[in-house]
This record gives C-alpha cells, structure tokens and sequence, in this order.
C-alpha cells in the first residue's frame, strides 16, 4: 500500500498558507480519487483508505504541528519507498514542482521528522515550490518562516492550481524523478 501524507499545520489560521500547500492538495487528490477523508485516532490526524489506478493507497492529513509530522507516519509506513510525502519548500520558485527520493530533508523541519521517526530518507517526496521568483530567475532568500506562513496572492493562486494540476496527473503514475514547471 502507498501512503501518500500531506504536510502542513492544523487550524483555520494555517488555511491557504504556503506552508500548508501540501496538506491542501492531498486533500484534492483524495477528493479527485473519491477518497474520503475521516479522522482517526492512531494516524493523529484525518486519512482515507482507496485506490489510484491499481494501487491501494493510504491518504494522511496529520493534525500534528509541521515539525512532530513524523510521529503521526511512522505508524502507517512499513516500507520508506512506499511514501510519498507532499512539502512546501522554499528553495523552489512558485510555479515549480519536483518530485525526489532519497533526498536529505534541505532544513525542512517536517521532512526531517518524518526521517527521523522512520529511519531513512528513501521515501518520495513533492517538493511544491513556494518561493517568490526574482527577476533574475533565482529565489528570493529569505527567513522560511516568514515565506511559509503567509497565504498566497490571487496571482500566485493560479499558478499553484497549474502546479496541483500536473501533480494530479502525475500521482496517477508511477513517480520518477523529475521537475514539474508551468
């Protein structure tokens, strides 16, 4: 079984924040495979049991904190490279999407959870880029804290739907690694 979790915060306030960018769109991946979501107790958060093509799949929302994600996925993962974990980061440009496995966490306090409760770092992960582009091409480097909680603009909005589109194409497929632009 796959277990596909979502990262981000619990709580209206962290609606629609970058940082919570991975939890929104778990959530319309559940929603476009008609996966309902419920909480449940021993995953600490809402999960939903269905299928994606011909896998059987299990879908987490942990409503620990970013940081404590770990504990929430270690009870549902037997095998690391049967998870597949969608993140914000902010080393990517808004736009921008890649999809990895056996990458070090790059200080991102949720992933580095996750490694540490199941003891590897060869699991997939979404990176869903949340960074402002510069003029150059490059991101803007700034405090992660002050990128990830803020929401998106109405602007930024569309190009994050193009983003979740062509992730939504690919989670229907078997990942390789790659980079997903618009």
């Amino acid at each position: 079984m796959k277990v596909i979790v979502g990262l981000g915060n619990p709580g209206k306030q962290y609606e629609g924040t970058r940082h919570n960018v991975g939890r929104e769109l778990a959530e319309k991946i559940a929603k476009r495979f008609d996966i309902e979501l419920e909480e449940n107790k021993k995953y600490m958060g809402p999960v939903g049991k269905g299928e994606i093509g011909d896998e059987n799949v299990l879908i987490m929302l942990p409503d620990t904190y970013m940081n404590k994600s770990g504990k929430a996925v270690a009870s549902a993962v037997k095998v690391p490279k049967n998870l597949i974990v969608i993140q914000d980061d902010t080393d990517i440009p808004l736009g921008t999407a890649k999809i990895v496995i056996g990458r070090n966490s790059g200080g991102h306090k949720g992933i580095e959870s996750i490694m540490r409760a199941i003891k590897s770092k060869e699991f997939w992960r979404i990176r869903v880029g949340v960074a402002k582009p510069k003029k150059s091409g490059g991101t803007i480097h700034k405090d992660a804290m002050n990128i990830v909680l803020k929401k998106f603009a109405p602007a930024e909005k569309l190009v994050i739907k193009k983003v979740e589109k062509k992730i939504l194409e690919a989670i229907e497929e078997p990942l390789f690694v790659t980079t997903l632009s618009v």
